[in-house]
Parts: C-alpha cells; sequence; structure tokens
C-alpha cells in the first residue's frame, strides 16, 4: 500500500495542496475549522509527514523544551507531574514534541543547559518555572530573542510572556480567616531559593497581618527546601521557639506535609493545636491525616496556558507579551479550620 500524499488528502476534501500543508503546519492563515478538519482528515486516512524535510524547510523543529529544576534522583515534587501532563498532552494536539531536562536550580549548570538548547537549536521555545527575582534564565533569553513563557513573574515582567498565580492575594485572604478564628502567632515557611512567588506570597503574608495591626516576628518567617524534608526542618526550628506559632503558611504541599509530621512527632495535632496550610493541593494532599488545607492551583490548565501561549510566540502569532494572572481557590480540611 502506497503512502498518502499531500495530494491525496486534498482532493479528499476538494481543497488545494497548498491549504492542507499550510492548514498541517499550523499557519495562522487557514481557518481553524479547516485546519481540524485537515487534521481530522490526514489522522483517518493515515497520513505521516516527511518531518525531517518540514523541519529544514521551515528552520523549525517542531519540539518545546521545559528544564526541570531538580536535586536528586527523582521529581519531589508531584506538581512538576501535572503541570508536564498539561503542556504534553497539548502540545501533541499542536503537533509539537515535548523535550524535558532535568538541572540544579539556580547554578551554573542550568544556565548552561539553556545555552545548549538555544544554540543548538534544539528547541523552537522553552517553558520556564520558578522564576527568581533577578533570574539569569530570563535575561539569557531575552537577550537571545528566543521565544519562552514562564510560570510565574520575575523582574522586568512586562517584557515577556507569563502564566501566573495570585499568590499574594491568596495568602492575604487565608492570614485573613486564620485570624478571624483566633490565631495571631502566624509562621510562613519559605523556599531557601530567591523564588519570586515566595516574594509575594510574604507581601500578601504582612499585608493581612498589619491590616490587623498584629506584629510579625522574623522568627516566624523560616527558609527551608520547598520539601517533605524541607518542611519538617522549619517546623521542628518553630516548635522551638519561647513562644510557637499557633498556624503555619507553607510555600507547597510538601512542606506542610514535613510539617505535620514534625508536629506528630512532639505529639501534636495539626488543625487542633497547630494549623496548616499548604499551596497547590497536589492528590496526596487530601489523603493524608489530617487532609490538608490548602490553596489550590489549577496546575494542569496553568500547563495548558504555558504551552498555548509558547506556540502562538513560535508561529508568530502574539504580536506583544501575553500575561495571565489566575486566582487560588481556598480549600478548607481538617488541616486548619477557616
Amino acid at each position: 500500500m502506497s503512502a498518502v500524499r499531500l495530494r491525496d488528502i486534498a482532493e479528499r476534501l476538494g481543497l488545494s495542496v497548498t491549504t492542507v500543508s499550510r492548514a498541517l503546519a499550523g499557519y495562522s492563515d487557514v481557518a481553524e475549522q479547516t485546519r481540524q478538519l485537515v487534521l481530522q482528515t490526514a489522522q483517518e486516512m493515515g497520513y505521516y509527514p516527511n518531518l525531517t524535510a518540514r523541519h529544514l524547510q521551515r528552520q523549525r523543529t517542531d519540539t518545546i523544551g521545559f528544564v526541570v529544576d531538580i536535586f536528586g534522583p527523582r521529581f519531589s515534587d508531584p506538581l512538576f507531574s501535572e503541570l508536564l501532563a498539561g503542556i504534553g498532552n497539548l502540545a501533541a494536539r499542536e503537533g509539537f514534541d515535548l523535550l524535558v531536562a532535568t538541572t540544579p536550580p539556580d547554578t551554573d549548570d542550568e544556565v548552561e543547559a539553556y545555552r545548549r538548547l538555544v544554540r543548538g537549536r534544539r528547541v523552537d521555545g522553552l517553558i520556564l518555572v520558578r522564576t527568581r527575582v533577578a533570574d539569569r534564565r530570563v535575561q539569557f533569553l531575552l537577550e537571545q530573542q528566543f521565544p519562552f513563557v514562564t510560570f510565574g513573574r520575575s523582574t522586568g515582567a512586562e517584557r515577556f510572556s507569563w502564566v501566573d498565580v495570585d499568590g499574594e492575594r491568596g495568602v492575604y485572604e487565608v492570614v485573613n480567616r486564620l485570624i478571624a478564628v483566633g490565631h495571631q502567632r502566624i509562621a510562613l515557611l519559605q523556599p531557601d531559593l530567591p523564588i519570586m512567588f515566595a516574594r509575594f506570597r510574604e507581601r500578601g503574608y504582612r499585608a493581612a497581618m498589619a491590616h490587623h495591626d498584629l506584629p510579625v516576628n522574623e522568627s516566624w518567617i523560616v527558609h527551608e527546601a520547598l520539601t517533605e524534608d524541607g518542611g519538617y526542618r522549619g517546623m521542628q526550628r518553630l516548635l522551638e521557639l519561647p513562644s510557637p506559632p499557633t498556624a503555619v503558611l507553607t510555600n507547597n504541599d510538601q512542606m506542610a506535609i514535613g510539617a505535620i509530621r514534625a508536629l506528630q512527632e512532639r505529639g501534636l495535632r495539626a488543625g487542633h493545636d497547630v494549623a496548616v496550610v499548604g499551596f497547590d493541593d497536589i492528590p496526596l494532599a487530601r489523603h493524608i491525616h489530617p487532609a490538608l488545607t490548602t490553596l489550590r492551583q489549577p496546575i494542569y490548565q496553568i500547563g495548558q496556558h504555558l504551552c498555548r501561549t509558547l506556540i502562538a510566540l513560535i508561529r508568530g502569532e502574539l504580536d506583544e507579551p501575553f500575561h495571565l494572572l489566575l486566582q487560588p481557590e481556598i480549600v478548607v480540611r481538617e488541616s486548619a479550620r477557616l
């Protein structure tokens, strides 16, 4: 059986070969309804494009790059799995592959990984996560004029496309609720890297405390790794204070789970003796004991927003940077009764 050609698809649909070719390539001058019809027909007929020829002709790889910050041999944060699913599923529907690399965060090796991907033209665009306050990755990609989108803001955020969650507003609301049910000594477990989302969340925390004329003891703000062990160590340090906090906010659910473990080892109960609040709402959050009160981020949808924005940049469909600020949802469970 001979291979299906562009001409075969064009004849079946009554379109020109040029229209079919441009629809399959994702050009914006083809109507979306026509493009979907062409894609469906091509799949039904078993058409497989000559990718090598197409890439050479268009000087594109049809590949999106995603570099994950990681310490150790495995993903420590389940958030990345859901984010990758959102990115990968949309990329596949749009005819793009996804290249995933790992590197330790905020190191020379991390920056070098981006240089290899960009200068080797191995990908058409990049998705960045956990942006830092002054992010060397962002600066490098801006200098190279290379398509990228970030999950999170950074210095100079008006110059590039980003999708973010309003952690400042979310934490402000959580602290207000904690104060409303009687808490005054409220602590914050922060990451030990200068991640931008932590700056916004601390701003929300301080603003809510100030709104109620409550002092912030600087020893209540503890910096640790964004891991379960980091949350465990942070909670231990807080419990050793002369007047330990009665409520603790963490920057992700992994830290919160570690904090609950530290409480349990001391014979204390999360949600009764000390309120614990996470951030993200990973699947495990509802299954631990006690179930975790947290701020939910729509991670899968964020992955799709990131991927859709990057593909639009690659195709030249955006005239200016795209910005999307989503609101987190407070999910109340047993670890903190708000």
